[in-house]
């Protein structure tokens, strides 16, 4: 199963201070609206959103589809079929995809710490193999 690109995100208390803070990290914005209250940076392969009153807490992120530049790959497990190969191992997400469409959609589970996960699917479905 291919979880695709991963970062973390943060839940912040003020955006343009946590954003000040990573930048002396190293970190530079790929992505965003800081005026919406969410931006993405990166360092080298590493990234993380920061998003200020929009999720109660920090979640681990996966982006099936992308690679660490937000290049959409020409194949990768579509969240709809993660969706499927967790409820057949037993995990149940809390917020699911439609598995009748197809293109972006997202998943949500927690981990056994609470932990929120978030599987969020921005692309196209991949092409399927014809049979």
């Amino acid at each position: 199963m291919q979880l695709g690109n991963f970062s973390v995100s943060l839940t912040v208390k003020d955006i343009a201070a946590s954003r000040a803070f990573y930048e002396k990290l190293g970190f530079t914005v790929v992505g965003g609206d800081q005026s919406k209250n969410w931006l993405v940076l990166k360092n080298e392969e590493t990234k993380i959103g920061l998003f200020q009153g929009m999720f109660p807490k920090n979640m681990l992120t996966f982006n099936p589809g992308w690679d660490s530049n937000k290049a959409t790959l020409p194949e990768f497990t579509d969240v709809r079929d993660i969706q499927k190969a967790l409820k057949a191992r037993g995990i149940t997400p809390e917020a699911t995809a439609d598995e009748s469409t197809t293109g972006p959609a997202y998943i949500t589970l927690t981990d056994p710490d609470g932990n929120p996960i978030l599987i969020d699917q921005h692309v196209a479905s991949p092409a399927k193999p014809k049979k």
